[in-house]
């Protein structure tokens, strides 16, 4: 037998080599049940009457308390100090967004918001040259309003991603520049309130994982 023959695709240790090949999922690619604000219903109508008992059984069910007990036991997680985590991701994410700092962004967005950043990026630096951004901490408030988990695996219950929604209420400061160095949008001496609804995804699964942006919400 030749040596060419030994190294034909259909071989044993060409086969074993194909099966052995593994692909690692680092994000489901979607929100998974995207937030959207209900109507407000009058108090006296939630506490006492059947369909606003529903109604707030609904409202509770929104902050999936299955999704937070098992981030809870796989991370430790904490309300307080994922709220400070998010917000120092929120603050990064927007300081490198005014840097332009598309490379730094892909470690704590997914790959699809990383895209969608990237296109953002194109689209404001074909109309302003440079852009100041600055959060006047602390935050005026953070607030979780959905929490879900998406399982990958019916058998392993810890083999999956869970996404916090958070709105964020914060103050901010903005400026934009043209190619001269003239301001040509907002005045960084002013304070404006903003309001923002971020998604967070962190895998249960993958070692060393982190909390990573993956989407955001626009009412």
């Amino acid at each position: 037998m030749s040596t060419a023959a030994a190294s034909k695709p259909n071989s044993p240790s060409a086969g074993a080599r194909r099966v052995n090949l593994k692909i690692v999922m680092t994000s489901p690619g979607f929100i998974y049940e995207p937030y959207s604000p209900r109507e407000r219903i009058p108090f006296w109508k939630r506490w006492f009457t059947l369909s606003g008992w529903r109604r707030t059984k609904e409202d509770i069910i929104s902050e999936n308390a299955y999704a937070v007990s098992r981030l809870r036991k796989k991370t430790g997680y904490t309300k307080k100090q994922f709220y400070g985590e998010a917000l120092n991701i929120y603050k990064e994410v927007n300081t490198l967004m005014a840097h332009g700092d598309t490379s730094a962004l892909r470690k704590i967005l997914t790959d699809r918001m990383h895209s969608t950043i990237k296109n953002e990026l194109k689209r404001r630096q074909s109309k302003w040259s440079s852009v100041h951004w600055e959060l006047v901490k602390p935050a005026v408030s953070i607030r979780t309003l959905r929490a879900r988990m998406i399982g990958l695996d019916k058998k392993d219950l810890d083999k999956g991603f869970v996404q916090l929604t958070l709105e964020f209420v914060t103050k901010q400061k903005f400026e934009a520049y043209n190619s001269k160095g003239d301001v040509v949008s907002g005045d960084k001496s002013k304070e404006v309130l903003v309001k923002d609804i971020w998604v967070f995804e962190r895998s249960l699964f993958h070692p060393g994982a982190y909390w990573r942006v993956c989407g955001r919400i626009t009412l």
